[in-house]
């Protein structure tokens, strides 16, 4: 069984949450994180929250092999602290994975473009892919350090497969390279056909494609956001959120039927998640099970499905994996 998960809004919707979730609960043999340091997926370990920068948030539980994808970028120092948290036999990078440098920082910290008008992490992603399309990067086999980590990622999913494995996409969908909205995009593909490429997997090898979207809609940097609300009002929603890598304020707007429709055409999900509905609905907060939760909140889940036309199986409630209600078995079957 092989699980994708992708954003389907602008990045913090949740994903980590969800794939912490489904590592403690689907209990995969192998899970593997696409992208790259720009990105940071948050969860929740041992009432500690940490942000994970390299590895795959099926880090709070024990067992998972935890992979980065030959299509992604990583730096080494991210990569191997997060790897001795993990433990190191756990960590895994493959050996085409592309390897940030600081010079790629400094270029990128340098380009007035990026920094002002695009509104780049500053993180060297950009540079670093740059000279990926050039024939130029290095890449993690040509880094002695890297050494006792290095795998053949996608034999691994291949092989794995029947185990389990959680393939943990990066960003959202409005940040594609390509279906974004441009310039105001990363440097990369983030869709599930995207996610899927990076691994080293086709699409066929997919058995299930989770988009995660947020109970509203948040933004960090520049770019459109429809329906975007002053900072106050965002406030006094509880909607004041900052990005998990550069402590940015997120731009904050309700929930966008017209872009969800849209994440539906361009990833083709099986299944939908929708995370914060606690803060939507605080009466929902901690519900692990649908008749938990307020008639509000069920009344607004099954609106959303009906428009969407694709299953809503799992809803977050609260900052841990276990603050999830979990649908898969009435709507996808055993």
């Amino acid at each position: 069984m092989l699980t994708v998960v992708v954003d389907g809004f602008f990045g913090d919707t949740g994903k980590g949450k969800v794939v912490s979730y489904l590592a403690a609960v689907d209990r995969p043999a192998l899970c593997v994180r696409t992208g790259a340091p720009n990105a940071g997926h948050t969860v929740v370990l041992n009432g500690r929250e940490l942000v994970l920068r390299a590895l795959p948030s099926c880090i709070v539980v024990d067992g998972p092999v935890l992979a980065v994808a030959p299509g992604a970028l990583t730096r080494i120092d991210v990569f191997l602290g997060e790897a001795r948290l993990a433990g190191m036999h756990r960590a895994k990078v493959d050996g085409n994975t592309g390897i940030i440098e600081e010079r790629h920082v400094e270029v990128e910290r340098r380009d007035q473009h990026l920094m002002g008008t695009v509104g780049s992490t500053g993180q060297g992603v950009g540079a670093a892919m740059a000279e990926r399309v050039l024939r130029r990067l290095r890449l993690a086999r040509e880094f002695r350090e890297l050494e006792p980590y290095i795998a053949d990622v996608p034999a691994m999913v291949h092989e794995m497969r029947g185990m389990g494995v959680v393939v943990e996409g990066t960003q959202g969908t409005f940040l594609s390279l390509y279906h974004g909205t441009y310039p105001y995009v990363t440097s990369r593909d983030v869709t599930a056909s995207g996610i899927l490429s990076e691994v080293g997997v086709g699409p066929k090898a997919a058995d299930h494609v989770v988009l995660v979207f947020k109970a509203y809609v948040t933004r960090v940097g520049a770019g459109p956001l429809p329906g975007e609300l002053p900072p106050e009002e965002a406030e006094k929603r509880g909607w004041a959120e900052r990005g998990a890598v550069t402590g940015r304020p997120r731009r904050a707007a309700p929930f966008n039927l017209e872009l969800a429709r849209r994440a539906v055409l361009l990833n083709d999900p099986d299944q939908v998640a929708v995370t914060k509905l606690d803060v939507l609905f605080p009466a929902a907060s901690g519900a692990t099970r649908w008749d938990q939760l307020p008639q509000d909140a069920r009344r607004w889940i099954q609106s959303l499905e009906d428009s969407l036309n694709v299953p809503i199986t799992l809803l977050g409630t609260g900052p841990e994996p276990r603050h999830m209600v979990d649908m898969r078995r009435e709507k996808l079957g055993p």
